[in-house]
């Protein structure tokens, strides 16, 4: 075994609403940076990082002219789809939503698949924004989405681009739990479904992620308890996470956003990575940290 000390930030800037996953033996954290386009990052070994700018090959969604943000990755059928928030539409009357793209790699660039948004609609008071795709033991992938104190969960089809109705015949259903306000995730370990959330808000100390845990990826999420919370002196307003398994350390960690205390700009969020901890099917609350050690297998 080997010590490898995270330093947090682990990169440098300003960088909000992370995606973590482990493809080609690599960690990669998908991020908003920036207006128009998406950054990613990847590394082997959480300290060294390699940036991936611009992922997206945004000529293909000219209808995409406000803000882009909010990644969630997945691989399936030997590519890769990202969806992406664009426009932070605010009725049914405006253009954009969740956007869908595919590429033959991790870094992209990823490219339309559609000839418009995956959903374009509020559905169940949902904005559509916020995704998070969850692919299941039975290769089934969920989608997870909402803002607006609002979450949806609906089941892709095989192509990625539309839905199968559950066995009850919806297409969307709604699955809020208690104190959401946006950012869903979707974790399972160990036959146990544990959905998280961002609640508070995202400008202050308020912001924070909760979770709950269950039997299946439909819920019923009714009983909630605390992940990230701010911490000062160290951090506040930690939230709109991701997850990853590691496999050289054989851990769960925590990848989010989190503001230094007391900063005024509500933009300024830097990307943290902290260790995960679980017993008796619960969460521990993450504890924040500037910097923290992992043990990892020698190669």
């Amino acid at each position: 075994m080997k010590i490898v000390t995270i330093k947090n930030p682990v990169v440098e800037g300003w960088m909000a609403d992370p995606e973590a996953r482990w493809y080609e033996g690599k960690c990669w954290v998908y991020v908003t940076h920036g207006r128009l386009n998406l950054t990613a990052f990847s590394s082997y070994d959480l300290v060294n990082w390699e940036k991936h700018e611009n992922i997206i090959d945004m000529e293909g969604f000219p209808w995409v002219y406000t803000c882009v943000w909010a990644p969630t990755v997945i691989d399936h059928n030997g590519k890769y789809y990202l969806i992406f928030a664009s426009n932070d539409i605010q009725s049914d009357e405006a253009y954009g939503g969740l956007e869908l793209g595919v590429s033959d790699s991790p870094k992209g660039p990823f490219k339309r698949v559609l000839d418009g948004p995956l959903i374009k609609k509020f559905i169940n008071g949902a904005q559509p924004i916020d995704a998070h795709l969850f692919k299941d033991d039975d290769s089934v992938i969920h989608l997870y989405y909402g803002g607006w104190g609002h979450c949806n969960v609906a089941r892709l089809n095989d192509s990625l681009t539309g839905f199968v109705p559950f066995e009850d015949g919806m297409v969307f259903k709604e699955i809020t739990p208690p104190k959401y306000t946006e950012a869903p995730c979707m974790l399972k370990k160990d036959g146990i479904y544990y959905f998280q959330w961002s609640n508070g808000e995202y400008g202050n100390d308020s912001y924070g992620a909760w979770y709950c845990s269950s039997d299946s990826p439909l819920g019923p999420f009714d009983t909630a308890g605390p992940l990230l919370v701010s911490q000062p002196p160290v951090a506040e307003g930690p939230g709109h996470h991701g997850f990853i398994y590691y496999p050289p350390a054989d851990e769960w960690l925590a990848v989010y956003h989190r503001r230094y205390v007391a900063d005024p700009q509500i933009y300024h969020r830097i990307l943290c990575i902290d260790r995960m901890k679980f017993g008796g099917g619960k969460m521990e609350v993450v504890r924040m940290t500037d910097e923290w050690n992992l043990e990892v297998k020698n190669k």
